[in-house]
């Protein structure tokens, strides 16, 4: 059974930095695209914004949505089973809950995963 574990939510102040981590265990395949999603309503469950991604390729690819490119930095763990989100200069509009997802199909931002955590609250005030 694979799980996603994330953790490193927290309340911070506008400009504040964060590290978010997503523990991935169970069998799957780690050379797979893993990313990281945002979502601002517990009802907008397809509203998921995709954030960053990392893809597998013998590079490590990396791919970052246009609201967070710059601030936000993904990396994976050195055993691969680890994915992070280093996030810098943090803003009210980055409050959500952040997922992440293994194995995504498709285009990352789509979201199109079997695998996704439970979830971690990141809260940015001004």
């Amino acid at each position: 059974q694979v799980r996603l574990v994330e953790s490193g939510g927290d309340s911070v102040q506008a400009g504040g930095s964060l590290r978010l981590s997503c523990v991935v265990s169970g069998n799957i395949d780690s050379n797979t695209c893993m990313g990281w999603f945002r979502q601002v309503s517990e009802k907008d469950r397809e509203e998921r914004e995709g954030l960053a991604a990392v893809n597998s390729d013998g590079r490590d690819s990396t791919y970052y949505s246009a609201s967070v490119k710059g601030r936000f930095t993904i990396s994976k763990g050195n055993t691969k089973q680890t994915l992070y989100l280093q996030m810098i200069d943090l803003k009210p509009e980055d409050t959500g809950t952040y997922f992440c997802a293994g194995d995504l199909r498709g285009p990352w931002y789509d979201g199109n995963s079997p695998y996704w955590g439970q979830g971690t609250q990141v809260t940015v005030s001004s």
